[in-house]
C-alpha cells in the first residue's frame, strides 16, 4: 500500500452552517491534491484548539488519549485515511508499546485530532486521493486558496457558529473556552451597538 503524507490545510464551516459541521482540508505534502473531509463540531474545536495550543480547564476526550498513553506506555506511530465508502471516510490509529504494534479503526476526525497531540504523520493511501482528492492548479491555486490558510479562530466564526460552539462546549463542561467565546459574542454585541449608535448620530446630523 502506497502512503501520501498529508498536512492540515484549513478548517472551516461546511456549506451546510445550519448542521454544525465543518469541513477539514488536508493535502499532499508533495503534491497539489487536496483531501476535503466534513467533520463535526465536537472534532473540529478539538483540532483547532490543539493547533491554537489552548489549554481548558478540563481535558477533552482526545487529551485523555494523550494522558492515557503516559501512564500505560505506549504511544501512536501514525494514522491513515484507508479507504472511502459510500461517501464515509475510514482510517486507523497505529499505536507501539516497545513490544508490538497495533491499529484500531477510527473516525478520520479523531485520528486526525489524536495525531496532532502526538505529533505524528497522518497519511492516506493513493486510492482514497483518486476517489476523493481534489486537484489545484498551481498557477490559480493563489486566487482560490490562501497558502497560509488557518484553522478558523473564534474572530473568523459568524454569530451563529459562535452560538453552536458556546452550547457544545457548555455541555461537554468546557467553561474556559465557553468563556472565550462569551467573550467574543459580547464584543460582537458591543460593536453593533456602537456601529449603530454611530449611524443614527450621522443621520441626525445629516437631516439636521
Amino acid at each position: 500500500m502506497k502512503k501520501i503524507k498529508l498536512e492540515i490545510l484549513g478548517l472551516s464551516s461546511s456549506i451546510d452552517s445550519q448542521s454544525g459541521s465543518f469541513a477539514l482540508v488536508l493535502k499532499e505534502t508533495n503534491g497539489d491534491r487536496r483531501l476535503p473531509i466534513i467533520i463535526g463540531m465536537f472534532e473540529a474545536q478539538s483540532i483547532a484548539m490543539e493547533i491554537e495550543k489552548i489549554v481548558p480547564d478540563r481535558p477533552m476526550t482526545h487529551d485523555l488519549f494523550k494522558s492515557l498513553s503516559s501512564k500505560f506506555n505506549f504511544s501512536v506511530t501514525e494514522v491513515i485515511i484507508t479507504d472511502l465508502e459510500e461517501g464515509v471516510f475510514f482510517s486507523k490509529i497505529f499505536f507501539s508499546d516497545s513490544k508490538k504494534n497495533v491499529s484500531i479503526d477510527a473516525r478520520p476526525s479523531d485520528s486526525i485530532a489524536i495525531a496532532i497531540r502526538f505529533g505524528v504523520n497522518i497519511y492516506t493511501t493513493d486510492k482514497v486521493m483518486r476517489d476523493a482528492g481534489i486537484l489545484f492548479d498551481e498557477v490559480n491555486v493563489d486566487s482560490k486558496v490562501d497558502k497560509k490558510s488557518k484553522v478558523k479562530t473564534l474572530g473568523d466564526m459568524t454569530i451563529a457558529e459562535l452560538n453552536n460552539s458556546l452550547d457544545l462546549s457548555i455541555s461537554d463542561e468546557n467553561y474556559e473556552f465557553a468563556a472565550r467565546i462569551r467573550d467574543e459574542i459580547k464584543k460582537r454585541n458591543l460593536m453593533g451597538k456602537n456601529a449603530l449608535k454611530f449611524l443614527r448620530v450621522d443621520e441626525y446630523e445629516f437631516y439636521n
